[in-house]
């Protein structure tokens, strides 16, 4: 079965290292519910966590996409460890930076950001405070999840913030209405991701 396409993406945005695997499994689980794609950077961390929540849970539409970053010594090729395995629609870029230098113009950051109808932050580093910044900057809707506030207190203070499931849960539900009509059958099978 070729997954559909839905109108509606959702960017979930966070540490490329810790799993953070309860909180990345809810909102995986919520996104597959409410039938939308699922954006992600493509690596590890939360981004895994997510989609692999996200793409066992699927009921209808949705597809896992990830915006791939490039080799810093090789713009043709994707950066080490990427995309994941769950990963069902790659976009590879020519974009090397992340973390520290996340709001640069050569980071895929702002490609995330853009292309996603609104943002969940779950904990991260720095490369996840600068996506918040940028959301907030684009003016895309972005909510911070994290029960524990020490984990996200470095994040901007003008995004909002969830402690459980069912606070971003109402939050989707302000900024995409109807998530479940707006979706299309994709006519190809996904190729796996490149090695």
């Amino acid at each position: 079965m070729n997954p559909e396409l839905s109108d509606t993406t959702v960017g979930v945005i966070g540490s490329g290292h810790d799993a953070h695997e309860s909180l990345a499994r809810d909102i995986g689980r919520l996104l597959a519910d409410l039938e939308v794609n699922l954006l992600t950077g493509g690596g590890g961390g939360v981004m895994e966590a997510v989609s692999r929540a996200f793409t066992e849970a699927r009921r209808g539409a949705g597809v896992c996409i990830g915006i791939i970053p490039c080799s810093e010594a090789d713009p043709s090729r994707p950066k080490d460890g990427y995309p994941n395995q769950f990963v069902e629609l790659p976009i590879y870029t020519h974009l090397p930076l992340s973390g520290e230098r996340g709001q640069d113009s050569l980071s895929r950051n702002h490609i995330n950001v853009l292309s996603s109808a609104a943002i969940i932050a779950l904990p991260g580093q720095a490369g996840t405070a600068s996506e918040v910044s940028l959301a907030l900057r684009y003016r895309k809707p972005v909510i911070v999840y994290s029960p524990d506030g020490a984990l996200v207190k470095h994040f901007p203070q003008g995004a909002r913030r969830a402690v459980n499931v069912d606070d971003v849960r109402g939050f989707l539900g302000e900024f995409l209405p109807g998530s479940r009509r707006g979706r299309r059958t994709i006519g190809v099978t996904f190729p796996p991701a490149r090695p």
